[in-house]
């Protein structure tokens, strides 16, 4: 498992890849956060990273699935994946591996944001900030990178068309992280069934460890969303 882990991370960062994904995330949430009028962190009046949580989703939900896209598709195309199999590997080993290696990746791709908690300090009137608001946040966004990347892991398998696999995997991270809350607001779920629907999604559980409150409600929900699509595309390799 870690020898997969560490063949993924090589050919990630062996390239340009890895820094461009990088680099595209700063830059992208930087000229939100501190060049545009409406929504950078100047304007808003308060030394927050509220903009910073509410936009990341939205850049996650297409570099995720650019990241994972050739995780499962090239070995499939290129017919790597039965030289693969018949290593002393199990299919959970094989998975594992190739999404351990996804986690790291968007770990250094999440890091650099640090700089912003300085940045929101040195603005703040009184020098602090909501250190346990922040932290909190934080742990929402990599539990959502890390469902993000099953479910881009998971789409990966069904496909050896590493396009087809982006296009499938974005929409299926934003039908998860969307979809329910929109459902939610149809008049026929108005004050009947629409809390419920809107806890099925993505969504409801980020906004709520975004609050700084780490429910195990919210901790059980994205774990138990990364061992679905974990087992789906498991169970998926296993019969070829």
């Amino acid at each position: 498992m870690w020898s997969i882990c560490k063949k993924e991370l090589h050919q990630f960062f062996g390239n340009l890849t890895g820094y461009i994904a990088i680099i595209l995330f700063l830059v992208v949430n930087g000229i939100f956060l501190f060049v545009l009028k409406d929504s950078n962190l100047f304007d808003f009046g308060y030394a927050t990273l509220d903009r910073f949580f509410e936009l990341a989703p939205w850049v996650l939900i297409f570099l995720v699935p650019a990241i994972t896209m050739r995780s499962l598709a090239d070995e499939l195309k290129s017919g790597t994946f039965e030289t693969l199999v018949t290593k002393p590997l199990s299919q959970w080993q094989i998975v594992l591996g190739k999404y351990l290696s996804i986690l790291l990746v968007l770990i250094f791709i999440i890091i650099p944001t640090f700089i912003y908690i300085f940045t929101i300090k040195q603005l703040s009137a009184t020098g602090t900030i909501d250190s346990g608001g922040i932290t909190g946040s934080y742990i929402g966004l990599f539990l959502l990178s890390a469902v993000f990347a099953a479910i881009g892991l998971c789409c990966s398998g069904f496909s050896n068309n590493a396009v087809v696999a982006f296009l499938i995997s974005v929409f299926a991270c934003l039908l998860l992280y969307f979809g329910f809350n929109a459902v939610s607001k149809l008049p026929f779920f108005q004050g009947k069934a629409d809390y419920y629907i809107e806890m099925l999604g993505i969504d409801f559980h980020y906004r709520s460890t975004s609050r700084g409150l780490l429910d195990s409600r919210d901790v059980i929900y994205f774990l138990s969303l990364i061992f679905l699509f974990l087992l789906i595309i498991v169970k998926k390799l296993g019969k070829r």
